[in-house]
């Protein structure tokens, strides 16, 4: 079918919205329920219409699907269900576990808060989510969107979910000048002014729904929205340009070097990242400090020290560079790898893994960018 577009940019467009009087309470939600009725996404998660939501399906899907798409979170969402069906056996499993069930799917400190938070619903509410937000709030791991989006979803309580598709469709809603984040204000107070009573959980999924497909960033079709009626940026003509956002900061790109060192039985040298931090609790081979004033000259200072049979390790760089975007930085990686006798025992705090078994360790997505090099 043919999608219908906004129409041209008018020459006297409504007035744009300012941070303190954005209008509220003026749209009817009721066309979007309308909507989601008949369009409703189908995924692994989500309820069938008129069946309750499990809320450990729906607090889990929520962990994963922040800053992730819905396909990258699929396959994962899967494994941890089969694996661990309920609250409670999260709660029972090692971390370790967990963290090697979550490698590649990145920001990992949700996965140490999945976990966290799966020990604290046993411990305080006897494997059971809580209804209500506030008691949602004070587990870990979980926030303001995360609190109220279980809420409404899971136990159908007033609450109002902000996501990123719901802050664009309000945006446009209301044609916010302001940009982000200072516009979340406004944004917040029209959407919560559009959450209907009877149907929160719904609401906030149509929402979810139609930001992901009609109110899409780019080329949104306009013509199929519930809201094309009362959308200020739809009758402006320039819905693509919303929501306004602040120029972006990109974070000082960091060097480092890193170490795969492989013995002649087929076993790498591996260790784990300290519990804190950046990829806390992750596999990783060796590797320098990460920072922007490395020296790619004395890189081999800082590789691990073994004897083998009394000889120096020979280490030899792989041509390339790996490169990797952290939310606050980029990453250059160069890599080194050597080849040491069997038998040889690992460092203090490292130890030797198959090469066969990676594929089920906790490596995060740039120590498998470096092992797929050193590989090469």
């Amino acid at each position: 079918m043919k999608v219908a577009r906004a129409s041209a940019k008018r020459e006297s467009p409504p007035e744009a919205v300012n941070i303190d009087d954005a209008p509220v309470g003026a749209i009817d939600a009721a066309p979007l329920l309308a909507w989601y009725d008949r369009h409703r996404r189908v995924l692994p998660w989500r309820a069938p219409a008129g069946a309750r939501a499990d809320p450990y399906h729906v607090w889990l899907s929520e962990i994963m699907l922040q800053q992730t798409t819905v396909k990258a979170v699929a396959p994962y969402y899967a494994r941890f269900l089969a694996r661990w069906p309920t609250m409670t056996a999260l709660a029972a499993a090692p971390l370790d576990d967990v963290l090697r069930e979550w490698a590649g799917l990145g920001y990992y400190a949700r996965a140490r808060n999945l976990h966290a938070c799966a020990q604290a619903v046993a411990e305080r509410h006897g494997g059971q989510l809580p209804a209500d937000e506030a008691a949602l709030r004070a587990l870990p791991g979980i926030g303001a969107y995360t609190a109220a989006a279980v809420a409404a979803i899971a136990f159908n309580r007033v609450a109002t979910p902000i996501d990123g598709n719901i802050e664009r469709v309000v945006a446009r809603l209301i044609a916010c000048e302001t940009p982000l984040p200072a516009a979340k204000a406004a944004i917040r107070a029209q959407a919560e002014a559009m959450t209907p009573h009877d149907r929160p959980g719904d609401f906030a999924q149509a929402m979810m729904d139609l930001g992901a497909t009609i109110c899409t960033p780019r080329n949104p079709a306009c013509g199929l929205c519930p809201f094309r009626g009362p959308c200020r940026a739809q009758q402006r003509g320039d819905a693509e340009t919303f929501p306004r956002k602040a120029p972006k900061r990109v974070g000082t790109l960091r060097r480092g070097a890193a170490f795969v060192l492989r013995r002649a039985d087929g076993q790498v040298l591996l260790r784990t990242r300290p519990k804190r931090g950046l990829l806390g609790g992750m596999t990783e081979v060796p590797t320098t400090d990460w920072s922007p004033d490395f020296d790619v000259t004395r890189a081999r200072q800082h590789a691990p020290q073994l004897a083998a049979n009394g000889t120096p390790i020979r280490w030899r760089r792989i041509p390339g560079v790996v490169s990797h975007t952290f939310t606050h930085f980029p990453l250059e990686l160069i890599v080194f790898t050597a080849e040491v006798p069997a038998g040889i025992p690992a460092p203090a705090e490292t130890r030797w893994v198959a090469w066969e078994a990676l594929a089920g360790e906790a490596l995060p997505s740039v120590m498998r960018k470096v092992v797929a090099l050193a590989q090469r």
